[in-house]
């Protein structure tokens, strides 16, 4: 979680690495929206649990309008505290996490991933570090999955997953190999 600036810089930096975008300073004017949503992402974290006073407010407002538009232009539900450093969203489309959901480090959420709540309940996923989660994969409930997991494309995650540097795939989710989730992340991280 953000909580100092120099925290907020790390994250940032990690975030743009996860996006493979290490030679780049800044964003591009067109083209880079994912990235200008990580880093208003960020920045609205950086407001909710650092930031006091009345500037800070006006600046909170400012942020959180503009992470607004970038997340209904591009399709993505993804609330802030959830995702430690080095997110990674390679495609546009349609993502939905729960705001009571917490993943870890260097998480990789490709279109169609749903990480979600069931039966209205508030309980959440409890997802660990360097995970990987396929196109269209759903992790429903108040599940745990631990380190180095990677699902894959259309997985129903709805029991826990505690044997970690595994590959869970089918509906319902079942171990389908030994492989980590390394080989889908981003080198530089590790």
């Amino acid at each position: 979680m953000i909580d100092s600036k120099e925290k907020f810089k790390y994250f940032l930096k990690q975030d743009q690495i996860a996006l493979g975008r290490q030679q780049d300073k800044r964003p591009r004017l067109f083209g880079d929206e994912i990235w200008k949503f990580e880093i208003l992402l960020r920045k609205v974290e950086y407001d909710l649990n650092c930031r006091r006073g009345i500037s800070a407010w006006i600046m909170g407002k400012y942020h959180k309008f503009r992470f607004h538009r970038i997340s209904v232009k591009l399709g993505f539900t993804i609330p802030p505290n959830v995702f430690g450093e080095g997110l990674s969203i390679p495609h546009y489309g349609t993502i939905v996490v729960h705001g009571n959901a917490r993943a870890g480090r260097n998480c990789r959420l490709q279109e169609g991933v749903t990480i979600g709540a069931v039966n209205g309940s508030h309980a959440a996923a409890v997802i660990g570090d360097n995970c990987y989660f396929g196109s269209g994969a759903k992790i429903l409930g108040a599940v745990t999955i631990a380190d180095d997991v990677a699902i894959g494309a259309g997985a129903v995650v709805t029991k826990d997953i505690t044997e970690p540097g595994t590959t869970w795939g089918g509906i319902p989710a079942r171990k389908i190999s030994d492989r980590d989730s390394h080989r889908s992340l981003c080198s530089a991280l590790f």
